[in-house]
């Protein structure tokens, strides 16, 4: 059985058969790298806006492919900002992914302030044509915390992001990160229950990683978020267990090369780390969602 409602069980039942989701840069921005909010982007950001994997769609296909051997995709847009361009230019590189041969959907990543009424409409308009997802990262409820991120937005934007595309009935996801500098484990758990009032689709809880040419390296040269993988696992499985079993799980760690990491040491032991979390609900004879409550 499992112990956690992964999004890969979820498309495998969806679609009756595994789909792979191909990380795409599709050349876009931040509002807090261009100047327009902000400059240098959020603290935690590599150069390439988180998306040090993504790619374009055949290359995504050629180096999965080698992992696993799926015929369905979802194209995803990872790097950056993917609703911070004109409507125009947003619809062609979205409607040009679902053109490629078995792309099923599409998930999009942004931020809750590039969410204007002409992008709402675009994400209606697809939502209503194909499987869809938004991705929004929050990463903290807590304001104090979003000030140090350089995140240039607030959790009022969040709110109301959330709130106008669940009255459009699109899905949503929502990003926290879990070690960010002066959170105590209490509010980055608050954090979860905050998000799990809202019902999204899904969440996805990232390690904090101290990445080369981010601002983090500068800015906390000697930061480190976790004394070890036990001390994380045993955090990630608390929130595993106060999230709603229907929520699906996208991330439970994080997911940088390893040549461009800095800190925790043991951070790209990524598949040590969910074996370790898997292991941990086993022993509490733990579940998702078995200390949720309203």
């Amino acid at each position: 059985m499992n112990v956690y409602y992964t999004i890969n069980d979820y498309l495998k039942s969806k679609f009756g058969c595994k789909v792979i989701k191909l990380s795409l840069d599709a050349g876009f921005t931040c509002p807090n790298r261009d100047g327009s909010k902000g400059a240098g982007g959020c603290i935690f950001c590599s150069a390439s806006g988180s998306g040090d994997m993504a790619s374009d769609i055949p290359g995504q296909i050629k180096l999965l492919s080698k992992k696993w051997a799926a015929q369905k995709y979802i194209a995803y847009f990872q790097s950056h900002t993917n609703t911070y361009a004109p409507v125009n230019e947003l619809r062609q590189k979205f409607y040009s992914a679902l053109d490629y041969p078995g792309v099923m959907g599409i998930a999009v990543a942004t931020r809750p302030d590039c969410l204007g009424e002409d992008i709402l409409g675009l994400l209606n308009e697809l939502n209503t044509k194909t499987f869809l997802w938004v991705e929004l990262g929050l990463q903290t409820i807590h304001d104090e915390t979003a000030g140090i991120l350089n995140h240039c937005y607030r959790f009022a934007d969040f709110d109301s992001a959330i709130k106008n595309l669940s009255a459009h009935n699109i899905k949503t996801v929502v990003h926290l990160i879990f070690g960010l500098p002066g959170e105590t484990k209490e509010q980055m758990l608050d954090s979860v229950r905050k998000v799990c009032s809202y019902n999204p689709f899904g969440i996805k809880i990232h390690l904090l990683n101290i990445i080369a040419g981010s601002a983090m390296e500068t800015l906390y040269p000697d930061y480190v978020p976790f004394t070890d993988i036990d001390e994380y696992v045993g955090l990630v499985a608390d929130a595993l267990e106060i999230i709603p079993p229907e929520i699906t799980i996208h991330r439970l760690t994080a997911d940088a090369p390893r040549e461009l990491l800095i800190a925790p040491e043991w951070s790209y032991k990524k598949r040590t780390i969910l074996n370790n979390v898997y292991k941990e609900m086993k022993r509490r004879k733990s579940v998702q969602g078995c200390r949720f409550s309203l």
